[in-house]
């Protein structure tokens, strides 16, 4: 029997479980993002506790289906200067996004909850700096024009792994983080069970 489920769509975060060797079967929680991200904003959450109450959210929901079982959440925010960037809904405000983190340092936050039986029972967030290199506007529309659209909705506007690389000047911290997982720290948790 499985022992943990992934409460997200993201192959990505499948990928880099599967990578080290944690198995686990996917469940997306099918969580309505937008309204619970401006809900928090109206109360004055930081995107670091957006991050973590989204995560804590998905794991909890699918968690609630699957009793004795460990159910992983997780969520990634673009954090500029306190400003929550959310991933584009078109081509459109990717470019708006590029445009606004361009020359400029950000925050990538991804947090992990592992929940149990509907409540969390261990969480995680982590914290990656990455600074963009000065672009023009064409600069920018030729990078789009080279990702597909899954990759464009699915790894916010860029894509660390692949081109999105070639977009930074300088990147402190871990790749998996900026990927959408702390893997290390989950395997940890799982590893002390």
């Amino acid at each position: 029997m499985c022992k943990l489920i992934l409460a997200s769509r993201s192959k990505v975060r499948y990928e880099i479980l599967s990578k080290y060797n944690i198995k686990c079967i996917v469940n997306h929680s099918n969580v309505d993002e937008e309204p619970v991200k401006q809900s928090l904003l109206n109360e004055g959450a930081t995107p670091e506790i957006i991050s973590k109450n989204l995560a804590e959210l998905k794991a909890n929901k699918v968690s609630l289906n699957f009793f004795d079982h460990l159910v992983l959440g997780a969520d990634s925010v673009i954090d500029l200067n306190g400003e929550l960037i959310s991933k584009p809904e078109n081509r459109e405000q990717a470019f708006n996004i590029l445009r606004k983190l361009n020359g400029k340092t950000h925050h990538l936050i991804s947090s992990a909850c592992i929940s149990k039986n509907g409540s969390m029972v261990w969480n995680h967030t982590d914290k990656a700096s990455l600074t963009m290199k000065d672009f023009t506007n064409n600069d920018l529309k030729e990078y789009l024009s080279k990702i597909t659209d899954e990759a464009l909705y699915s790894y916010n506007v860029y894509q660390i792994e692949g081109e999105g690389r070639s977009l930074f000047s300088k990147i402190e911290g871990d790749e998996n983080t900026i990927m959408g997982l702390p893997v290390d720290e989950i395997k940890q948790y799982i590893e002390s069970l």
